[in-house]
């Protein structure tokens, strides 16, 4: 669940920001600042004043586009390491070629060996 910023906090960001959009330094409107995560709160960012920016619309839609990718790549690193998603499957390929293996040379057999040896008396 996301955890968004207390008032006091908005209300600070704003004050610090002092009417500009804080990365592109554009005038801001009254109303119009919008309060953003630096770190996002799906990858574990705060709702603290020092996580905090003032981003003008355009700037707060283009660094969410750029920080959606990020975090669905996160969801799936962490749905697949906690085994709530399994491995798609093997990888289907042609099997590698089995080399040729040579021929084992015959073994000849040996003489039998005598466990016992009569005796002979003279």
């Amino acid at each position: 669940m996301r955890r968004e910023f207390p008032r006091k906090v908005k209300a600070a960001a704003i004050a610090r920001a002092a009417g500009h959009c804080e990365r592109c330094k554009a005038a801001l409107k009254a109303g119009g600042a919008e309060v953003d995560h630096i770190l996002e709160d799906a990858l574990g960012g705060e709702p603290v004043l020092a996580n905090a920016q003032v981003l003008c619309g355009p700037c707060h839609k283009e660094k969410t586009a750029e920080r959606i990718v990020k975090i669905r790549k996160a969801d799936r690193a962490r749905d697949k390491a906690s085994g709530a998603i399994r491995p798609a499957g093997k990888i289907r390929s042609a099997p590698f070629a089995k080399p040729d293996k040579p021929s084992r040379p015959s073994r000849q057999s040996l003489p039998p060996k005598l466990i016992y040896a009569s005796r002979t008396t003279p």
